[in-house]
């Protein structure tokens, strides 16, 4: 199976909610599983606190549609890469599929721990960064031996019978076209690795 990057688009109420309340995230990450969520209640905090989290009223989960979530498969590691040039790396806006935003809370809900949200704010400028870039540029940072010396996930990168870069260009064109749509409604995003 392996590991896959997913992105969320969501209001900043609900960055607001999940960070306050970070077993929310099951609502917004997995809506349908209702035993992952309260799993993830149960376990927040020690009895005082469980307690009185029971009492909390609802709260309303923003999910926007039609864009309500994207994924990149296996080439979130190499995209990310061509976007830094590293393997964990980097400075923002460049570095957010892996580093950056807010950790919400202690909730693991993967193979990187728990999720990271970033305010729409921070959405405007992972927009403008994505872009400034196109095909050419990332063509010219693709480095097949760099990659498996760093370790890029999956390590395919020096096959000669697949097309590692396309399978980054098609998923970075994907990225692209998310992120464009949740600056342009304002939307917030929340990204986990699972």
């Amino acid at each position: 199976m392996g590991m896959c990057l997913s992105l969320s688009a969501v209001s900043n109420a609900t960055i607001h909610a999940v960070l306050a309340d970070p077993p929310l995230i099951w609502k917004v990450l997995a809506p349908d599983d209702e035993e992952a969520y309260q799993t993830a209640r149960n376990a927040a905090g020690n009895w005082f606190t469980r307690l009185f989290r029971a009492k909390k009223p609802a709260v309303e989960i923003d999910i926007p549609e039609p864009f309500a979530e994207t994924d990149l498969d296996k080439a979130w590691h190499g995209i990310h890469y061509l976007l830094t040039g590293t393997a964990w790396g980097g400075t923002f806006p460049f570095n957010f599929l892996l580093d950056g935003g807010q950790q919400i809370g202690s909730v693991d809900f993967g193979y990187d721990g728990p999720a990271r949200a970033f305010y729409s704010a921070e959405v405007l400028k992972i927009n403008d960064a994505l872009s400034r870039l196109d095909e050419t540029e990332l063509k010219k940072r693709f480095n097949p031996p760099e990659m498996m010396k760093l370790e890029i996930y999956p390590e395919i990168w020096d096959r000669q019978d697949d097309d590692e870069l396309g399978y980054c260009l098609d998923n970075f064109a994907g990225l692209q076209g998310f992120i464009r749509s949740a600056a342009k409604n304002g939307w917030a995003i929340v990204i986990s690795i699972s």
